[in-house]
């Protein structure tokens, strides 16, 4: 984990280089390290181990749960004592619904609050973190699968489109900003080239050639390139 020491130093290392650190706090899915400690905040209960090697799983947080909820806020209320960036990025991506899907607190929440499925559930819990963020004076980020549910959102909300481009022209035509970094061609933890290497990555194909030529803009009509606020390599 880092200390507060070690998030100062981070942040001043960057500041020097003129570079803006911004944080990533996941929710509602990759959560499988809080829910080890936490397990109380899941769908059912536990006991869970945190991962050692990358992964999806299909324990995630369970919405309906108030205290987790809040237990969140705090998070994130440190999150902004550390952090002075206006950007708070809260994930989203890769959130398998199955256990919302079989747990009787999260249907009794699609039901409550008038949601029509899980995709719709998870866009009213990121409805309510991009509004907290908006009243502490920030902005929320999350990955395109937080559009899956159409329900609208902040304007102030970011959209970081991965799964290809459409998640940010979406994102882009409905009024939001956007940050392209489609795994097309702008994940640089693929394979560079065909060639066997003693070295782990974790899919696809992206040539020096495929970034370069990569246009955020391209396929948007202009009037939209204003909401495409740069790329991210990731």
């Amino acid at each position: 984990y880092y200390s507060e020491e070690d998030i100062k130093e981070i942040i001043e290392y960057g500041r020097v280089r003129c570079v803006k650190i911004i944080p990533e706090i996941e929710m509602p899915g990759h959560a499988l390290s809080l829910l080890a400690g936490y397990p109380q905040y899941s769908c059912t209960g536990g006991p869970f181990k945190p991962r050692c090697f990358w992964g999806v799983e299909q324990d995630i947080i369970c919405v309906h749960n108030d205290e987790a909820i809040e237990f969140l806020e705090r998070v994130l209320d440190d999150v902004l004592e550390m952090f002075d960036s206006v950007f708070i990025h809260c994930g989203g991506d890769e959130c398998p619904r199955t256990r919302w899907q079989t747990c009787p607190k999260c249907q009794k929440r699609i039901k409550d609050e008038g949601l029509k499925n899980e995709d719709q559930l998870q866009c009213w819990f990121t409805q309510h973190f991009a509004k907290y963020l908006e009243s502490k004076g920030r902005r929320l980020i999350g990955w395109d699968e937080i559009l899956s549910g159409d329900l609208p959102f902040p304007e102030s909300t970011v959209v970081m489109s991965w799964r290809g481009v459409s998640g940010g022209q979406k994102a882009a035509k409905l009024g939001h900003d956007v940050v392209m970094s489609p795994n097309t061609n702008l994940y640089l933890d693929y394979w560079q080239f065909a060639a066997p290497e003693p070295y782990e990555y974790i899919g696809g194909l992206v040539t020096a050639y495929n970034i370069y030529h990569y246009e955020p803009t391209a396929g948007l009509d202009e009037q939209y390139h204003k909401n495409i606020l740069g790329i991210q390599g990731n």
